[in-house]
Order: C-alpha cells, then structure tokens, then sequence
C-alpha cells in the first residue's frame, strides 16, 4: 500500500478531529514569543531547553515533520525565518492559519521527511523535528536528509518514541493491562492481523512504525551528528496513559553536525 498517502490522509482527517496535535497556538503564545517569552516541545511534556537554540534572530529554521501551527509560528514569532515542511496539507494550512492571524512569514513546503530534495545543501541553521519519525517506515534517510540541508555546526533537535512502547498490546493498555505482544521492530502493516490493519485503515487512523534505538541514536552518529544533549518525557500524568506511569516513552536528542 501507499503508505505516505494513507498517512497524509490520516493526518488531514486528524486535523478535522482536532486531536491536540493539529491546534494552532493562540494570540497570546504569539505575542509573548515576540516579547522574548517562548518555549516550544518536542515530545508530550517537556520543554526543549533553552540552550539548546542558536540565537533565533535570523535563524534559518526548519520545522521538519512538524505542521500544526505549533512550533513554527513560535519560532517565527521570535526572529526566525521558519520553513515548515510536513507531509499533510491540512497541518500546514495550519500554519498558514496562524502566520496570517499574526503576519508572520513562515514558509510552508508538502513532502515526505525522508526526502528533503526541495531544499539545498547547508541551507538551514536548525532542525526541528518533533516526535513524527514513527509514521515512516525507514529512518535512516531522515538523518541523512536532514544532515545534507543544515548547515556545518547547525543542530538537529529531535523527539521520538521509545521502541519499547511498541512492544505491548495497545487494546489491553487501553483496558488497564499491559500485556506483551508484539516482537521489535514494529510495524502497523507486519504486525497486525488482517482485521485489524483493515480496521485502522478504515478509520483513518495514521499507520505506526517503531526504530530501534541504534536506528534512531546510531543512525545520527552515521549521518554524520555528534550527540550533545538528551533527555526523556512521559505523557502528562493527567493523561491516563498507563505506560507513562511505569517508563518514559519518548526521548529527545540535540544533535550538532560535524564542521
């Protein structure tokens, strides 16, 4: 099947649904991050620190994988000149929405995170790329795409989940029971049985992948990274997610590209 077009469906269609991660940010995260007051995240809960960033006056940003007029318009909103790039037209019309309502200008690009041949070589300052990886199947060409567009001594700051998350069964999580089921690496399209994969389609929902962690740490250390910052994430505890009360589910990464 067409993978990147049954997601980008799936996404348009969650933009409909208005899922938390389709919102745009409102006037008043806008006008803060003007005045110097912003934060933005890449996983569920926490912050990016702050020091993680470049001075953002100016700054070529890429927001990759990231429509939804969340991070972008922020950083927009704080001096950056800002590419969004995603594979859902109906996320970067969210960006679209928020850069009218508030005159910004935030460049908005369709594709697929795994090729960035839109763009030329050392073009971008930093990278912004949320937890999304997990709706591709193959990981490697992000890292080496994002690799070819940021410039020597740029930052790649990345979210993503843990793989072990993927390991139990989500219908049993959702009923209070975490039960092992599934073998690593993880895939909507192997894994599943027949019904169930159907199902899923049939709701629009967004097919899932997991990346070991030597695809996601090791796979930017081939691409050319050095690892300089990480940290881990949990949903909000007011979330109900019953792995989040026993693990960390996401992980986040700041990765700098050789000079």
């Amino acid at each position: 099947m067409d993978i990147r077009k049954h997601n980008r469906d799936a996404w348009d269609r969650n933009v409909e649904r208005g899922i938390e991660w389709t919102i745009p940010v409102d006037a008043d995260t806008i006008r803060r991050a003007r005045g110097g007051d912003w934060k933005i995240i890449l996983t569920p809960s926490k912050s990016v620190p702050a020091e993680w960033f470049p001075e953002l006056n100016g700054a070529d940003i890429l927001c990759l994988a990231s429509g939804g007029g969340q991070q972008g318009p922020i950083l927009a909103a704080s001096g950056a000149r800002v590419t969004v790039f995603d594979n859902s037209p109906k996320q970067l019309e969210q960006d679209r929405l928020v850069a009218e309502r508030e005159s910004l200008s935030i460049e908005t690009v369709e594709g697929d995170m795994t090729d960035l041949s839109a763009f030329s070589e050392s073009r971008f300052d930093l990278i912004v790329h949320p937890v999304s990886n997990l709706f591709v199947p193959e990981l490697h060409p992000v890292w080496r795409s994002a690799a070819r567009v940021l410039k020597p001594g740029g930052a790649l700051l990345s979210g993503f989940m843990n793989p072990a998350f993927f390991i139990f069964d989500s219908k049993s999580a959702e009923e209070g029971l975490l039960q092992v089921r599934h073998f690593l690496p993880y895939s909507d399209v192997v894994n599943l049985t027949d019904g169930e994969r159907r199902q899923l389609i049939a709701d629009q929902i967004p097919l899932e992948f997991s990346h070991s962690l030597d695809d996601q740490i090791g796979g930017q250390l081939e691409a050319g990274f050095v690892i300089e910052g990480f940290y881990e994430d949990r949903y909000p505890r007011a979330s109900g997610d019953l792995l989040s009360r026993h693990m960390p589910l996401f992980m986040a990464t700041r990765a700098v590209k050789r000079q």
